[in-house]
């Protein structure tokens, strides 16, 4: 079998016979009058036209002698064409022979017609290289095995995985339905900085960067929330975002550094009513892409079609975790819980993070329905009002199903003595040693004493809702290129 090497020498071979008949391998235009799939929609009238120009990639070659069947790939659909030699001019057959190869793009011109075996087929009756390949595609039925090496390569995983190309194709068209479900309720869609000199808006490590230009560093975003809120102060009602988030922070099935979320907010809003328009969203996305409210997600039927189950934080804990009061619970009760269920406590300081340590590992393993969590203790959000009621409880909820949390949204704090006092609890965590707090931003409160109305705050995990919908468990698979370790040769 011939090396790598000796495979792209003999194709660069190839390439030079094609410059030495003095014709362009990489030609500028393409004569192209249809895509594959509207030559196959459209085969009974395009069979009336006496030529027409295809362009695509060759994938697969069949026969021999004076009688040869290429399979060509354009991204949209394959479609099969015939060369024979006794059709073509004697140079455009032999150079077929001695210049292309599986994985070459190529322009072919001919008619239509279907074979023996209702196959619809271009007869070619002249071809031109449009591209031609130097390394050789994956093999077709193994393909690339080694995982890493697939989201390395994400092109050839892509090309040669018809099930993959489906699968981003599917989070584009859910993208898409999200944004047409926002536009349609009245929210305007913005734009927020990247570069930011706070990292708020969330309990995140940050990626520092440096701007020569102001001789300051900069975060990269972990949330957009902030400046969101800014707007709403500033007289738009109804906004959202959609945009990468960076988070220097772990990589495993539902994390990486780099990740897609929406932010909204709407004025005059709460939880409660984010709550029925998360719903409504969820809905018109699943039924708008299977035309149907059930999913299968990790062998388990996912039904969005009944109302969503709404639980308390606390209540989940009591019924998975078997904690009698998880509200009065000392740290001591919860380090030994928790130790008990397999987690890891050593750096684990306060009682919010052991509870949510405990909720990840007994709890969320559960829940395969839809499930709206709701009244978490305050000192799990720093930006969520207050329950009314309970002064210890945020008016929040989270949104998981399949195991996997997708949503978080919270009727939005917007008092400013209360988001101070929130602030100064967090800027003592950090000084005792707590990594992932939401520092002060005295910009954001200097916007809220202006006066913000009341809000709803949404926040969407792009990537996680992508899993969910295409049956996929490991968060690479549904990021076009996921943040990978550099390889070294």
């Amino acid at each position: 079998m011939a090396s790598f090497d000796e495979i792209r020498q003999i194709r660069l071979s190839k390439l030079q016979i094609l410059k030495d008949k003095g014709l362009n391998p990489y030609p500028i235009s393409t004569h192209c009058d249809v895509t594959l799939k509207e030559a196959c929609d459209k085969f009974e009238e395009l069979s009336k036209k006496t030529e027409l120009f295809l362009a695509g990639r060759v994938m697969a070659v069949r026969g021999q002698g004076g009688l040869v069947f290429v399979d060509l790939f354009d991204g949209t659909a394959t479609f099969q064409a015939l060369l024979k030699k006794d059709e073509l001019a004697a140079d455009d057959f032999s150079l077929w022979s001695e210049t292309v190869d599986i994985g070459d793009i190529v322009e072919i011109n001919g008619t239509l017609f279907t074979t023996k075996r209702s196959e619809k087929t271009l007869q070619v009756k002249s071809w031109r290289m449009l591209a031609k390949s130097l390394r050789p595609l994956p093999e077709k039925w193994h393909g690339l095995t080694d995982t890493e090496e697939r989201f390395r390569k994400r092109y050839l995983d892509t090309l040669m995985n018809e099930e993959v190309r489906n699968r981003f194709a599917v989070r584009s068209r859910m993208i898409t339905e999200i944004r047409n479900f926002y536009n349609s309720r009245g929210y305007l869609e913005v734009e927020t900085p990247r570069l930011q000199s706070v990292a708020g808006g969330a309990s995140a490590e940050p990626f520092v960067t440096h701007s020569n230009a102001l001789g300051v560093d900069f975060y990269l975003t972990i949330a957009q929330e902030l400046y969101l809120k800014q707007l709403v102060v500033g007289g738009y009602p109804r906004v959202y975002e959609i945009g990468r988030k960076f988070r220097n922070e772990g990589i495993d099935v539902t994390h990486n550094p780099e990740f897609t979320m929406l932010e909204s907010q709407e004025v005059f809003s709460d939880a409660t009513g984010q709550r029925a328009f998360i719903e409504a969203l969820v809905r018109h996305v699943v039924t708008t892409l299977f035309g149907k409210l059930e999913i299968s997600y990790a062998g388990s039927t996912i039904n969005f079609e009944a109302p969503f189950a709404v639980i308390t934080f606390y209540d989940l804990l009591r019924r998975y975790a078997l904690l009698p009061s998880p509200e009065k619970a000392p740290m001591g009760e919860l380090t030994l819980k928790a130790k008990q269920l397999g987690v890891t406590v050593e750096n684990i300081k306060t009682r919010e993070k052991m509870l949510d340590a405990i909720y990840k590992k007994a709890v969320r393993p559960k829940l395969i329905q839809p499930t709206f969590i709701i009244d978490y203790p305050v000192e799990m959000n720093p930006f969520a009002k207050r329950k009314e009621e309970d002064p210890t409880l945020i008016d929040r909820f989270q949104l998981v199903a399949g195991t996997l949390e997708f949503v978080n949204a919270f009727s939005e704090l917007n008092n400013p003595l209360d988001q101070a006092a929130r602030y100064a609890e967090q800027d003592k965590q950090k000084r005792e040693g707590e990594g992932e707090i939401s520092p002060s931003d005295k910009v954001y409160l200097e916007a809220m004493e202006y006066g913000m109305p009341p809000n709803g705050g949404i926040g969407i995990g792009i990537d996680r809702l992508a899993m969910l919908l295409t049956d996929s468990h490991n968060i690479r698979e549904v990021i076009f290129f996921p943040m990978l370790r550099p390889k070294t040769e």
